[in-house]
């Protein structure tokens, strides 16, 4: 499996890097970024033979199968569909699009060519909440509600890294899509009953801060979502699982139940690195021939959801 990872120099492109050398059998061929120095020595560093500026040079490879979009979110969807229509499979960063009229376009393009086109949400890959999924599935816990707060202080435009950014981020589009897919994964349907509302708009960034998410499952499961770019303290999302048979805490990666005891999750998957498990569904599929987990047609719906709340703010 020859693979392209576009946006290889940034902080997401940098972890699909990482967890692509702990894969057999799967190779990076070449790399896209957007500036020559940052992206000859990613390159150097991992000694890939081929690095460019632009994502058709790289689709027009012969020795590219497949593709990892890390770019900016703007830019997804239409890359997306770019690499389908150059006949590679794609694996586009979460979100798929930062509007529903592009999710439903890309998802329309993966269904005429066929290929495997897969939306990075990588909480369905995370082993806790793999954990907590595999216990829901087989009866063994029902979902009451699931609180999560999304925090991180970003009053300026800059990245994971810290380094300054070349687009804007979201909360909505992108940090509230991590929950809003994991909540209607989790409960095994779309959302009944949605809410939103968001604070004062940045007036440089021109994007709320703050924002706060409700959302009622038809089984009657709650989810509370909490977000922030103004919060100076740790950083990250919490998940905290309120459940009929105990209570789970979810930091990416790692799961404890309510009282902090650690739960053992070795035996949940090949790895504890959700990048990683992300990765290796996407390898999979194009393998088996068959439709990934966090497909985007899967994904859609959490698309769809986004959209209902965002027009939720006007009310």
């Amino acid at each position: 499996m020859r693979v392209c990872v576009a946006g290889a120099a940034g902080a997401f492109g940098q972890k699909h890097l990482d967890a692509i050398g702990n894969i057999d059998g799967v190779q990076v061929t070449s790399i896209v970024g957007r500036e020559n120095e940052s992206t000859r020595a990613a390159a150097d560093a991992r000694g890939i033979g081929h690095w460019t500026l632009d994502l058709s040079e790289s689709l027009a490879r012969d020795d590219v199968d497949c593709v990892i979009l890390s770019t900016p979110t703007q830019m997804h969807a239409d890359q997306a569909i770019q690499c389908l229509h150059a006949g590679k499979h794609v694996l586009v960063e979460i979100p798929m699009a930062d509007n529903l009229a592009d999710s439903r376009r890309l998802v329309a393009v993966q269904k005429e060519t066929g290929l495997v086109a897969m939306a990075g949400h990588v909480r369905r890959f995370n082993p806790s909440h793999q954990w907590i999924h595999n216990k829901i599935t087989a009866g063994e816990l029902k979902l009451q509600q699931l609180d999560v707060q999304t925090y991180f202080f970003r009053r300026t435009n800059t990245n994971a890294l810290g380094k300054p950014r070349s687009w804007t981020d979201h909360l909505l589009w992108h940090h509230a899509c991590h929950t809003v897919d994991l909540f209607q994964y989790q409960t095994g349907a779309v959302a009944s009953q949605v809410y939103g509302l968001e604070g004062p708009h940045h007036p440089e960034l021109g994007i709320a801060l703050d924002m706060s998410i409700g959302m009622r499952a038809p089984s009657g499961a709650l989810c509370t979502l909490s977000l922030s770019f103004n919060n100076d303290g740790p950083l990250g999302t919490f998940f905290r699982y309120i459940c009929d048979n105990g209570t789970y805490i979810a930091r990416y990666d790692d799961l404890v139940d309510g009282y902090d005891n650690p739960i053992d999750l070795s035996g949940v998957a090949v790895s504890n690195n959700g990048i990683e498990l992300i990765d290796r569904e996407f390898f999979s599929a194009i393998r088996e021939g068959r439709e990934p987990n966090s497909s985007v047609a899967q994904c859609l719906p959490a698309m769809e959801t986004l959209d209902r709340i965002e027009k939720s703010f006007a009310g």
